[in-house]
């Protein structure tokens, strides 16, 4: 009887698992029915949508117990209920997320340049420069104090002041940019005013006016601008009375240009480039007491030749190309002239091209080029030496008379120094191979500067 009874209760117990563990299955299949099938897979490039097989949203465990947001939907955010944009329990497997501090200070955007230059073509100058490029126009002081706490700073802009006296030249300008005009966009304005006098050979020049442009980068490299110039150019001090296109501009000439520029930009350096391009299309329509066009074309385009394996000790090519044309009324302190450092090398400044009672006249029309090659001579490229050919000439009208054309081969060392500045000292010995009987040769020129 005790054997009877006891295989009884194993029987019942038996069947009473049966039937839940049936049960349990049953209730699975409906729960399964009622949902829809297999669970959709989030998207592959969007790993923040959240689409688990849920029949009702689910609450998220918290003070603030917010329901899930519907299936197949992106996660929000929402700052005034807070953070409802989570999975259940706040962890989502598939999601790596590292939580990453960052801290941004400000770095210094304001300086104050003090240096000097000798050239042979400027003579000796000075130079103080004072830039700001976080500047704020319309960010007044307050007090006194606001003057070196906070004032006229803090909306992005650039202003630069330049004072540069000198024995020859004396340069004063300021400058004021916003480059980016309606908030993030690639439209710049520029505003500026300039004081400049030179004392030239033949007379002296003085400049004061002003400038207004509107720029547009139409992608990194490739910019176009609009410039409105307005000044008083003042003749004075001619040395040589009697040449009717210097007598006809002496006194005070009013002057204004409008100035449109197209530049493609690919250089790697804007002081000793070795790779990409630069090329300018300029276009000036000037008007006032004279009334001419002119255009300019300038091309440089720079190849490298070989270099180390850490990128040092670079051999640079370099072709460069300069043209302008001009229309009669041109005055003569507009005109094209030609060469010295930055021009004709193995001439004098300004000593290549047309004259007239010995009056370095200059022309509307100017065709210069060279071929150039620098290497290394140190390993740690401070030394550098270069190879050249200038080449070119200037004339009264728009022709080349080709018993004029000049050639002057040459060659030269740079020393780049960097406590000195970003440019580098440069001297260059050129002979003239082909030049015009009346030019002014000069075998050696030079350029030395300091700033800090």
């Amino acid at each position: 009887m005790m054997r009877s009874s006891k295989k009884k209760n194993a029987q019942r117990i038996a069947a009473r698992l049966a039937v839940g563990l049936w049960l349990c299955l049953l209730n699975s299949m409906v729960a399964w029915a009622q949902i829809g099938g297999t669970p959709t897979p989030p998207p592959a490039n969007n790993p923040g949508y959240y689409a688990q097989p849920y029949a009702q949203p689910p609450l998220i465990p918290g003070p603030m117990n917010q329901p899930m947001p519907p299936l197949n939907q992106p996660w929000v955010i929402d700052p005034t209920l807070g953070a409802t944009g989570a999975p259940p329990f706040g962890y989502d497997p598939r999601v790596r997320d590292t939580p990453i501090d960052v801290y941004v200070s400000e770095g210094q955007t304001g300086r104050v340049s003090v240096g000097g230059s000798v050239n042979s073509d400027l003579g000796l100058a000075g130079q103080l420069i004072i830039e700001e490029r976080n500047f704020d126009l319309f960010r007044l002081p307050g007090r006194p104090s606001d003057l070196f706490n906070g004032a006229f700073r803090g909306a992005g802009q650039n202003f630069r002041l330049e004072l540069v006296p000198g024995n020859q030249v004396q340069r004063y300008t300021m400058n004021w940019t916003e480059p980016n005009l309606f908030g993030y966009s690639p439209f710049s304005l520029s505003v500026g005013g300039f004081y400049f006098t030179r004392f030239y050979r033949d007379w002296s020049e003085q400049r004061l006016g002003g400038r207004a442009a509107l720029g547009y980068d139409i992608t990194p490299d490739l910019s176009v601008s609009a410039e409105l110039r307005g000044e008083d150019v003042k003749m004075f001090n001619p040395r040589v009375r009697g040449v009717e296109a210097l007598d006809r501009t002496l006194g005070s000439n009013d002057l204004y240009t409008a100035r449109f520029r197209l530049a493609h930009n690919t250089r790697d350096s804007p002081f000793l480039p070795t790779e990409g391009h630069l090329l300018e299309l300029i276009y000036d329509q000037v008007f006032g007491e004279f009334d001419f066009p002119r255009a300019q074309i300038n091309f440089s385009k720079y190849f490298l030749v070989r270099e180390r394996a850490d990128g040092s000790g670079r051999h640079t090519f370099t072709s460069a190309i300069r043209t302008g044309f001009a229309g009669a009324d041109q005055p003569i302190f507009e005109n094209f002239f030609a060469g010295g450092f930055s021009t004709l090398r193995g001439f004098q400044f300004r000593g290549a091209g047309p004259s007239e009672q010995g009056v370095r006249v200059g022309g509307r029309f100017q065709f210069l080029g060279t071929f150039e090659y620098m290497f290394p001579i140190t390993a740690d490229d401070m030394l550098r030496m270069v190879a050249f050919v200038d080449y070119g000439t200037i004339e009264r009208d728009i022709n080349i008379d080709w018993k004029d054309f000049r050639v002057a081969p040459g060659l030269g060392f740079r020393i780049a120094v960097p406590a000195l500045g970003p440019a580098p000292l440069a001297f260059d010995f050129a002979v003239p191979v082909a030049y015009a009987d009346t030019d002014n040769r000069q075998v050696f020129q030079f350029s030395a500067g300091i700033t800090r």
